[in-house]
């Protein structure tokens, strides 16, 4: 079945997909992506697809070209005939508003659901959603995976003693306790106040982390902020170390100035996006997810079930 396994990309992330590729000892499939003159995007696809299984990895991070890329390499694709299209989006951009919270707010995840569902994909496969309910936009198969296994390991493999999973605010409760519950380790939340759009204030510690080693999870970091305060009050109330492991790293200069100067000793992430640029004197280390998604890709392609993923 593999004779019919086609995986595209866009210039988001080539990296991820050569690894994937390579895990599923595949060659990338030929496609061009370049730009007119003026700038619009142009896609040229350099070999035949008709009756073929076809998987475009692009994640769609800014700029916004990046889902226009993944948009037109779906339509071009789509126009193909091939059996079955599936973007695999290892990180869903626009994913923080997925829901009316003021007046004259967009829901923009529903925007991006139904832009990949018209543009011709028959099924999306994604990692560590911001929001789980934007599965509900939509109306073709969704696959979910989690990015755990891979941090999990991760921190496993360190053997620390006397650990505790904190969760960096309320909302991320469920899946601190998860993560917690995996590693043998205690539970602790930050409880956060937002004071505007970009920052946050730590109001204090729920649980016991005096003496501990603490890794802090999350899904995302953008600028830092949380992480960097959920570490200040860690460190306040006694705590050994202090790690951090995220999925999705939005590194900017700013990310970088408040993890130079907080008290994560190492902050581990995965390669959803790119990190080509983090500059010296910051505790970065980059995990690749390219035999999860590798896997279910794998799997998705000869009809098998994904459920071993989950645990």
């Amino acid at each position: 079945m593999l004779d019919t396994l086609r995986i595209f990309t866009g210039t988001a992330n080539r990296p991820l997909s050569d690894r994937i590729c390579k895990y599923l000892c595949i060659e990338p499939s030929d496609a061009k992506v370049s730009r007119f003159n003026d700038g619009e995007i142009r896609v040229r696809i350099n070999e035949n697809v008709r009756g073929c299984d076809v998987f475009v990895v692009q994640p769609t991070q800014a700029p916004a070209e990046n889902l226009l890329e993944l948009l037109i390499v779906v339509d071009a694709l789509r126009r193909a005939s091939p059996r079955r299209v599936t973007a695999v989006i290892p990180y869903f951009g626009y994913a923080r508003q997925d829901r009316k919270d003021r007046p004259r707010a967009p829901i923009s995840a529903k925007l991006v659901a139904n832009l990949v569902t018209v543009a011709g994909a028959d099924r999306v496969l994604t990692m560590d959603l911001h929001s789980s309910q934007i599965q509900g936009f939509f109306d073709i198969p969704f696959d979910h995976l989690f990015a755990a296994p891979v941090l999990l390991g991760y921190f496993r493999d360190r053997a620390m003693k006397d650990t505790v999973v904190v969760g960096p605010d309320i909302g991320s409760a469920k899946m601190a306790r998860a993560y917690a519950k995996r590693l043998g380790a205690d539970l602790a939340l930050v409880d956060k106040r937002r004071t505007d759009d970009g920052e946050t204030a730590v109001m204090h510690l729920i649980g016991e982390v005096e003496g501990k080693n603490a890794i802090i999870f999350d899904d995302m970091i953008s600028t830092g902020g949380t992480l960097a305060r959920a570490a200040a009050a860690l460190k306040e109330n006694g705590a050994r170390t202090i790690y951090a492991g995220c999925t999705h790293a939005i590194l900017t200069e700013k990310s970088f100035e408040n993890l130079r100067n907080s008290d994560i000793q190492e902050l581990v992430v995965t390669d959803t996006i790119p990190q080509e640029h983090v500059p010296e004197g910051i505790g970065i280390r980059v995990l690749s997810i390219d035999e999860l998604l590798g896997e279910a890709i794998r799997r998705i392609h000869e009809e098998r079930s994904l459920s071993s993923l989950f645990i």
